[in-house]
């Protein structure tokens, strides 16, 4: 309802914004995990197990490459598709690590985020009657994404090993499916698929003409006995015609910075670029020039911590639950037991009690059986927790 009221000496009926809101904005609620990271900082001393962020600080080298960019006054735009250094040091990187070599270097941008490549590749292919296939368990902004182009999304249930594999996907494929989104390792169970499930799921997406997208914002966080030949499993070894999104905050612990990138057959990239002129116009130039420095920074101390911390969870929990043993991120998808009569909901919420914040299952999927739980945390902090878990499961 409007109502008159008088501001600044002028008097006016009160704008209705809620008849203005669009059905598309109305559609999405808030994340979830974005009301536990609120309701975290409104607890005294919580026990904050839900937010899936790296908890090391960011490495001295980037740091001072990040001032010096700033100090040079690097600070205007950069060319829509990033800076030639970072692009240069990208294909680098990619050569080493799955063999691409650029035809051309427009097969390639850098984005705000790996959510950004992942927004300007759905607006790019996917309108209304469009069909988009995701996992289940699935990455939040996944379905949201695709509601906003108009599309619809079909959610590949993996229950109960959290494998997304092609025997899954092919019965669910249509003449209305343009794209197949996959996130390995996944957020939010860590499982990693094997370089064999990654190949026939490539095969599967050629033989149907769709769209393939791996979304590998975990890659440098893939643990040890998930790697194959030293490096991340990736669907990019078998073919070029897919989009691999890839970032630097995670792995990095630059979050807020907002740099990925995006590489993939020309003429999608250039489709996406043109998007990104106007609505993001570039990635931060500084902190672009400083994302250089990452190819040069050792993770393996990091990873270590994150294995450790991902063995503390199997152990506490054995015996007690089910949990899928993560092989990369830094997540756990927690089965509530049946015999508690709990959805994961209602486990997240009675754990409030105990200053304890996890992420109910249902915020993930299309089921409310798990929580989860994220693991950069302190080994104090994820032990608290763990114990906090295990009693109210016991």
């Amino acid at each position: 309802m409007t109502s008159a009221h008088q501001s600044g000496g002028q008097t006016g009926v009160e704008l209705d914004l809620e008849r203005l809101f669009t059905a598309r904005v109305r559609s999405i609620d808030a994340s979830g995990i974005r009301r536990a990271f609120d309701l975290g900082a409104s607890i005294k001393d919580p026990i904050n197990l839900s937010i899936g962020q790296p908890d090391f600080p960011v490495d001295p080298r980037i740091k001072r490459a990040a001032v010096k960019a700033i100090e040079e006054d690097r600070n205007g735009y950069s060319l829509t598709q990033g800076l030639p250094e970072l692009r240069s040091a990208i294909w680098s990187h990619l050569k080493k690590d799955i063999g691409w070599i650029p035809s051309d270097e427009n097969d390639l941008m850098v984005t705000v985020g790996t959510t950004g490549g992942l927004v300007l590749a759905v607006m790019a292919l996917i309108e209304a009657g469009d069909e988009v296939i995701l996992p289940d368990p699935f990455f939040v902004a996944y379905p949201q994404f695709v509601k906003m182009a108009g599309g619809k999304s079909v959610f590949c249930d993996t229950y109960p090993d959290f494998r997304m594999t092609a025997s899954r996907i092919a019965p669910l494929i249509t003449p209305k499916t343009k794209m197949v989104i996959i996130d390995s390792p996944s957020n939010p169970c860590g499982v990693v698929l094997s370089s064999a499930e990654l190949q026939e799921i490539v095969e599967l997406c050629r033989e149907r003409g769709i769209l393939l997208v791996s979304d590998e914002i975990y890659d440098a966080f893939t643990f040890p006995e998930a790697l194959d030949g030293g490096r991340c499993p990736s669907p990019a070894r078998y073919t070029s015609s897919l989009l691999l999104v890839r970032g630097f905050g995670k792995s990095y612990g630059c979050t807020g910075w907002r740099l990925g990138y995006a590489a993939g057959p020309k003429p999608l990239i250039q489709q996406m670029a043109k998007l990104q002129q106007y609505l993001f116009v570039c990635a931060p130039t500084p902190f672009q020039a400083a994302a250089i420095e990452c190819f040069h920074v050792d993770l393996s101390p990091i990873i270590e911590r994150y294995v450790a911390r991902r063995d503390m969870v199997i152990q506490a929990l054995s015996g007690v639950t089910n949990v899928t043993s993560s092989q990369g991120a830094f997540y756990c998808f927690i089965e509530i037991p049946q015999r508690l009569g709990l959805t994961g909901t209602q486990f997240a919420e009675r754990a409030i009690a105990e200053r304890l914040i996890v992420v109910p299952g249902g915020v993930f999927s299309t089921r409310d059986t798990h929580i989860r739980i994220s693991f950069a945390a302190s080994e104090q902090k994820l032990a608290e927790g763990l114990e906090v878990i295990r009693r109210m499961m016991k």
